[in-house]
């Protein structure tokens, strides 16, 4: 029997890490202080982009190996993973490639006359579509159990398995002592989909982001990135923005019925995601895997293969 490891955290990455051990042969205990569908992660947009996360090179590993299995993950309904077509939309002009070009594959440009009035420029290419009401119990159900526990210390986790995998997001800064843990917080609003069936994105508005991720029976329009900002109340005038910033890249979201304002803190970090091991002070073998940002799902599967490749060198 290969060893006993305990995967804290719950989210998107902390599941992906608990199965992809689990399937290596690992015995696994998942701990978290939440279920999956009160984390982080069940707020999220979400579709696969390396958004607001460091550093590329490792990124663009991690998101190529996670839409692999992504691209897989759309052939079973049950997953809420669908491949759409994705618009960004520049107001200024962008480089012929950008960074994470080679994780996604084929980039396309519009001609300049299929441009909306106030864009110069485009970046166009398939991108996975993951519903997270539909996702995160997927994966839940693939793993199996969570053992709810809230630790004071990585040592008191530790202590549930031989190894221990620290999947706990924005708690990594007080769990690892990490100063540069931050939160990116994120607000979104849901609207009820007009006939939307591409995700469109504006990132370069003066007036903040903009974006539809269009699901079958809703879209999520967002959206807000304000660092080191750690409130959850909603805020009813950003929503209005978020719709009327939305509507210039599709003014049927406009009047489309409201369903729902979601918030949560990207967990996000200073020099990027930390996938690495190292001995607590008792001894034990600790592999970090935090600070994905707005990237989680993007990386999940990516971070969850080098963890694996880690624990079976060790």
């Amino acid at each position: 029997m290969r060893a006993e490891i305990a995967v804290l955290g719950a989210g998107v990455c902390g599941l992906t890490a608990a199965i992809a051990l689990q399937d290596k042969g690992f015995r696994v205990t998942l701990l978290s202080a939440e279920e999956p569908e009160r984390t982080t992660s069940a707020v999220a947009g979400a579709t696969w982009f390396p958004y607001k996360v460091d550093p590329p090179d490792r990124v663009n590993h991690w998101a190529q190996v996670s839409r692999a299995v992504f691209e897989k993950l759309r052939t079973d309904p049950e997953t809420g993973v669908l491949l759409r077509e994705c618009h960004q939309l520049w107001r200024s002009p962008v480089a012929r490639e950008p960074w994470w070009a080679e994780a996604v594959g084929t980039i396309g440009r519009l001609a300049r006359t299929e441009l909306p009035p106030g864009f110069v420029d485009s970046y166009v290419f398939e991108q996975p579509v993951i519903d997270m009401r539909r996702y995160l119990p997927y994966l839940r159900e693939r793993f199996g159990a969570v053992q709810r526990i809230r630790v004071k210390s990585l040592a008191e986790a530790s202590g549930h398995g031989e190894v221990l995998v620290n999947c706990s997001g924005l708690a990594a800064g007080r769990l690892a002592g990490d100063l540069g843990v931050y939160p990116i917080r994120g607000q979104v609003v849901r609207v009820r989909n007009p006939g939307i069936d591409r995700v469109l994105a504006d990132f370069d508005n003066p007036e903040g982001e903009a974006y539809i991720i269009p699901q079958p029976d809703s879209c999520i329009l967002g959206g807000t990135t304000d660092s080191a900002e750690w409130s959850l109340t909603e805020r009813a005038a950003e929503a209005d923005r978020i719709v009327a910033r939305c509507a210039g890249l599709d003014p049927r979201v406009a009047e489309a019925e409201r369903l729902e304002a979601r918030l949560g803190l990207r967990p996000a970090r200073a020099g990027g995601v930390r996938l690495e091991s190292q001995r607590l002070a008792n001894g034990r073998l600790c592999v970090h895997n935090y600070g994905h940002g707005g990237a989680g799902v993007t990386l999940s599967w990516g971070c969850a293969e080098e963890i694996a490749e880690i624990l079976e060198q060790s």
